[in-house]
Order: C-alpha cells, then structure tokens, then sequence
C-alpha cells in the first residue's frame, strides 16, 4: 500500500504517474508578510483544482509530489484540493535546502550546541509513521538535494537521516541533483555508503543532461533516471529530451526511467501577475500537460514503443513504490 493525501492506495492502482509534480511551491513567511500582494487563497485553490482536473482527464492517475520543508509544504491545503479531484496526490517528507540547514536545527543533534538526537530523523520518522503536520497525512517518500555546494557538513546530516529514514521504513527517495556538475553520483556513493537500496531512488532532474555515459553510470547501479524537467527549457530543450530518452530506451534502459515535468500550479519563485506572465512566455510548456499532448507523441516518433511507454509511467512507479 502507498499513502497519499486521500489515504493508502494499492501500488498496482496508482495507473499512469508522473513522477515529480508540485500542487505549489511557496514561500511561507513571505506569504505570511506580502501575500496580499499576489495570493489570494480560494482563487490559487480554485485554480489548482481545474488544472489537476484537466491533467486527470488526460489519463493521468497519479502525481507525486515532492514539496518539503523548505518549499512550502502545507498539506491542509493540497488536501482541500485533492477533495475535489479524483488523482492520487503522494507527499514527501525531508528537507529541501542546496547548502545549510535553518539554524534552529543547526544547534539541535549530535554534536551541536545544544546537542541531542537527531531531530530530522524523529521529524522525518514521524511524517512517514503517524502523519504530516498534524494531520494523517502520512510521507511516502523521501526528498533531499544534493546541489552545486554538494554535501557540505550540513547536507550529509540531512542525508544520513535520509539514509535512516528509508533503512527502518522502506520508504524510496527521490534526491534533487545538478545534472551538469555530476551531483548524482554524490548522491549515489552517499547513499551505499549508508545501507540505502539504490534501485529506490531517483536521481532528480537527471534528464537536464544529454550525456549518456553520465546518466547510463548512474542507471548502472540501479538508480531511476527522473527525467523530470519536461518543459523547462532553460536546463534542456524537449527535443533533446526526447532524443537522449529514445536513446536510453532503445539501449534497454526503460526500467530505470521516470517521467514529469517538476510543474506546479502556482510557484511563488514567480510571485505576482507580471511574473506569471513572464513565465508563461519564457516557458510555454511547463505544465502538467506537456508530457501527455507533446512529449509521449515526440517519443513514439522517436522510436519509443508503447511499452516502453507503459514501463516508465506505470510499472516504474509502481515497482519503486514496492517494498520488499
């Protein structure tokens, strides 16, 4: 069984997924402080319940969403969305930050001023056990990153509570990495070296990069390729996408593939109406449709059979959701 925000789901009927999708992405003390600026609550929700409407209708069953601390996460409000549209919405537990930790856990844990057990393993423990945030929501997976600083002292903390996390509970991990400076490699050596099952984690935002033996490196040990940037084109165009995808697959490596675009309904990086337009014009694909009218036809032009297809958004997800 899979928790998501509705409750557990069998693995075998999370159908059709996209594998790294945000219903939002905000800033919450900036939204506490300024949001009269640009936040209206029941339109933003409103909005987001005919977005992830018009995404169901496409056949799409399944998102997974990796909003963390650190992005906003605030499931009350993904669940008064997911009332309203019949898609498994499964949420993450961990910490989203590309270097430093925020200082009230700094000086809590082993070795620190005020010293302790770890707080972000009992933190991340109990999302996936008893819920998030106060509600019975409960974490299905696990989300870090491994940035441009790679693992500075602070992220190695933050990844061996990960590492911890997913050994006492089985729960996968999806790890946001920079394709172009090899962060995916820190993060799989990392990784063995702490007990963690590579075949459950996805190398995020992998699919930024063309090169084939970097990415074939890190599919060799195991690990799943999230191809997950559809749309955003300022890291990788779709047509190149498209080609090192078709590649990957043509060469056997299907199995270890995993689609979606890392879109949002609203994304606060972009705050305001002007923002939202600009990033509209700059980047008029990245939604959640994408994959669905113009990726999936692209592939199958590019030899890609259905599948294949079928494996990397269906029984991926699936068997990566597994445990045992």
């Amino acid at each position: 069984m899979v928790d998501t925000v509705r409750g557990p789901v069998d693995a075998a009927d999370l159908g059709t997924t996209l594998m790294h999708e945000h219903v939002f992405v905000l800033t919450p003390d900036l939204l506490a402080n300024y949001g009269a600026d640009y936040w209206d609550e029941e339109l933003r929700v409103a909005d987001a319940i005919t977005k992830l409407r018009r995404l169901r209708e496409l056949g799409v069953e399944t998102i997974v969403d990796p909003t963390v601390v650190g992005l906003g996460r605030y499931v009350p409000r993904v669940a008064r969305v997911n009332a309203e549209v019949d898609l498994n919405i499964v949420v993450a537990t961990g910490l989203y930050t590309f270097a430093e930790l925020p200082r009230s856990l700094q000086n809590r844990g082993p070795g620190t001023l005020l010293g302790g057990p770890e707080p972000l393993t009992t933190m991340f423990l109990r999302d996936v056990r008893e819920g998030i945030g106060g509600t019975d929501v409960k974490a299905a997976l696990l989300k870090g990153v491994v940035e441009a600083a790679g693992l500075t002292p602070d992220q190695a903390r933050i990844h061996r509570a990960i590492a911890l996390t997913h050994r006492e509970t089985g729960v996968p991990i999806t790890v946001h990495t920079n394709a172009e400076l090899r962060t995916g490699t820190l993060a799989l050596d990392f990784y063995a070296a702490h007990g963690v099952d590579l075949t459950k984690v996805v190398v995020g935002h992998a699919g930024d990069s063309n090169d084939l033996d970097y990415l074939r490196s890190l599919a060799d040990r195991g690990a799943t390729l999230g191809c997950d940037r559809f749309g955003l084109d300022r890291y990788n165009t779709t047509g190149r996408r498209v080609a090192t995808v078709a590649a990957l697959c043509a060469e056997g490596y299907a199995d270890r593939i995993a689609l979606s675009h890392d879109a949002s309904c609203y994304i606060d990086f972009y705050a305001g109406e002007d923002a939202q337009r600009a990033l509209r014009e700059s980047a008029p694909n990245w939604h959640y449709e994408h994959i669905s009218r113009d990726v999936l036809p692209a592939l199958r032009d590019a030899g890609v059979t259905a599948e294949q297809i079928t494996t990397m958004m269906v029984d991926n997800p699936r068997r990566y959701f597994t445990t045992g």
